[in-house]
């Protein structure tokens, strides 16, 4: 049996690599076209904002659509030495968690906040694939104001797809891991190991973030999920393999079954369960980390309780489906009547029926059990299969004319079909070996359609060689026709996973422009040069400064003593769009900081050498940004030369 796997995983690759051969250089849209159709003229917008997973660089990136150009880069689980994020005292903070500071993380998808099914464009939430995270991105600043660790959990991956109104965040577990006993034998994975799907509840005013509950699973893989909408929203769907619970080389010993499972939870009955001081609290340090706009500071508070609800003891609210193994989508269309799964080893696309779901728990259609736990027979809930999709099924938008497009990994292509018919409609090769793919709404009960965007793994002739590794890159493809036409190909940041696109008009017209200095509450912010000074608390130097083109308050520092620990608190003064001061001193062994207007940032440095030290302002902010600097001189530790502080002449003790 393993070597059969082993030859027909052989045989895709020679499969694809011939497809790919043959697709090379395919044209499905004339040049003229294409540019006509991405061209974004100097001084317009783009018509949506396209926000992209980054995979193994930690943080989130920014695109414009149609014309693909990279707008920004959200920092969230690692460290960015562009603004300081993670660097800065302010937002150390944010990368705490029970393991200690982390300054990366692998995050692979995101979810825009919904209401009523539809995008909203508040909040942007994002997963830590590696240490348990979910991230929340405030979308009037595009910032990370909050993460929240996820417990007993070995990984983070179906994670953090939501429900029609935001009610919930989900988080399901990777890999599956000793829950009590931790040193246990790896090959006792079936008496010991389990998963656990973690439901966490949003604020619906601040979106503040809370770890409900915990449902307690067998122990699997979770790849996928989403959240149902219309008749479905009740429910989250979760796709899962490795339901043979192997524990060592899955690419063979996990593909044995002929079908894995999809994981529908009715989510309003555990949270009735929930509500009513059903399940099991136990005790679990993890950390919740969040950022204040108005002191523009981050705090950790360590949370200790979680709630466990097993469905072995509490029953009817989790039923599995059989669904061709090793499913990696799951995905609900915007009716919320149907879901498509993608099982990356079958020849087919099965896709259920809600009704005919709820109809077999009703009638108690069930095959049998699965470690306690009722499995539906897979006719009773079959809305159909396409057949004959393609090659390596992954992921499954869908368009608001009753269409989905799937991601094909191992022949390099995107396929349309018909959600309720099951016809292929059409398919578009991709270059090459896609991931990933977008339909801006396509996760929604109203996708805007217009495009698909295909997120690529390999790239190999599409771009410029840069040595052994070659960019990421996504493509973007219209489909306001009955064909889909390839308009773009673009670079992108990091290894894109899964992405969001949300109308621009959503987001632009209530974007931060600054921040009210009066309403800045930082513990050391100076809101003038006349509030500016420099503190001494034992060996602790405290530098009020405030910076505006062109100088820096103080430019000239005395007194500092060596070994002493010295924090620049530096407040921008300016009051307009778009004129951010950044600071940084000679050996600063952190990162500099970016400072917005009206804001307060910190940067720390030790006073380790004797001399006079050069500090400047990092972000070119006018036609004397190179005057802006100043010097602060160390002294040896037993000097007696004074505290004292100033610009020009006006020197301070």
């Amino acid at each position: 049996m393993k070597k059969i796997l082993l030859f027909t995983g052989a045989l895709l690759l020679v499969v694809a690599a011939l497809y790919q051969c043959k697709t090379k250089g395919a044209a499905t849209a004339s040049a003229t076209d294409a540019a006509e159709k991405a061209y974004v003229a100097p001084g317009t917008y783009d018509e949506f904002y396209n926000f992209v997973s980054g995979g193994f660089n930690g943080n989130i990136s920014v695109y414009g659509l149609p014309s693909g150009r990279l707008l920004r880069i959200i920092p969230a689980f690692s460290v960015f030495p562009e603004n300081g994020y993670g660097y800065s005292e302010e937002t150390k903070a944010m990368l705490n968690t029970s393991y200690g500071w982390l300054p990366w993380d692998d995050q692979h998808h995101i979810s825009i906040s919904e209401t009523d099914g539809l995008q909203d464009a508040r909040w942007l939430f994002g997963n830590a694939n590696n240490t348990p995270r979910i991230a929340r991105v405030d979308l009037s600043t595009f910032r990370t104001v909050e993460i929240l660790e996820i417990p007993n959990a070995g990984g983070n991956h179906s994670s953090p797809f939501i429900t029609e109104n935001t009610e919930y965040v989900v988080a399901g577990t990777r890999f599956s891991i000793p829950m009590e006993e931790k040193d246990v034998a790896i090959d006792s994975y079936k008496e010991n190991f389990k998963g656990t799907l973690s439901f966490v509840s949003v604020d619906p005013q601040s979106g503040r973030m809370k770890l409900a509950f915990q449902v307690l699973m067998p122990g699997m893989d979770f790849d996928l999920a989403r959240g149902g909408r219309g008749p479905s929203k009740d429910w989250m769907f979760f796709s899962c393999y490795n339901s043979e619970q192997a524990n060592t080389l899955l690419e063979v010993n996990a593909s044995q079954n002929d079908k894995d499972f999809i994981t529908a939870i009715n989510w309003r009955k555990a949270e009735e369960y929930m509500k009513a001081g059903k399940g099991r609290r136990s005790t679990s340090r993890y950390a919740h980390n969040t950022y204040s706009e108005e002191t523009h500071s981050a705090t950790t508070t360590w949370e200790t309780e979680v709630l466990t609800l097993d469905p072995t003891e509490l029953k009817d609210f989790v039923y599995l489906m059989p669904c061709p193994k090793s499913p990696h989508g799951c995905d609900v269309d915007p009716t919320g009547k149907y879901i498509a799964a993608s099982g990356k080893l079958a020849a087919v696309i099965p896709v259920f029926s809600f009704d005919k779901m709820l109809k077999a728990i009703e009638d108690r259609a069930f095959d049998g059990e699965y470690n306690g736990l009722p499995v539906l027979k897979y006719d009773a809930v079959l809305h159909g299969e396409v057949q004959k999709p393609g090659l390596g099924p992954l992921h499954t938008e869908f368009d608001a004319n009753g269409n989905a497009y799937t991601s094909m990994f191992v022949s390099s292509e995107i396929v349309k079909w018909n959600v309720e018919s099951l016809e292929v409609l059409d398919r578009v090769p991709t270059y090459y070996s896609i991931g990933h793919l977008c339909v801006p709404g396509g996760d929604t009960k109203k996708p805007w359609g217009k495009y698909v965007i295909a997120y690529n793994k390999i790239t190999k002739d599409r771009f410029l060689p840069t040595g052994p590794e070659l960019t990421q890159s996504a493509q973007l493809y219209d489909i306001s026709g009955d064909k889909m036409k390839l308009i773009l190909d673009f670079p992108t940041i990091g290894e894109p996973h899964y992405a969001n696109a949300v109308p621009a008009d959503m987001i632009k017209d209530k974007s931060v422009k600054i921040y009210k200095l009066e309403e800045n509450q930082h513990p050391y912010v100076a809101k003038g040069e006349k509030e500016t000074k420099v503190t001494r608390q034992g060996n602790q130097v405290h530098v009020y400064m405030t910076a505006i083109r062109s100088h820096l308050t103080p430019d000239n520092i005395e007194g500092v003593k060596l070994g002493d620990d010295v924090y620049f608190h530096v407040t921008n003064l300016e009051q307009d769009w778009d004129i951010p001061h950044g600071f940084t001193i000679r050996g600063s062994k952190t990162s500099e900081i970016l400072v917005m207007p009206g804001e307060t940032q910190t940067l720390y440095w030790k006073a380790e050498q004797l001399g006079v030290v050069p500090f400047y302002c990092t972000d070119f902010c006018s036609a004397l940004h190179q005057e802006m600097q100043g010097y602060i001189r160390v002294s040896p530790a037993g000097s007696n030369v004074p505290l004292k502080y100033g610009t020009g002449d006006d020197m301070v003790q």
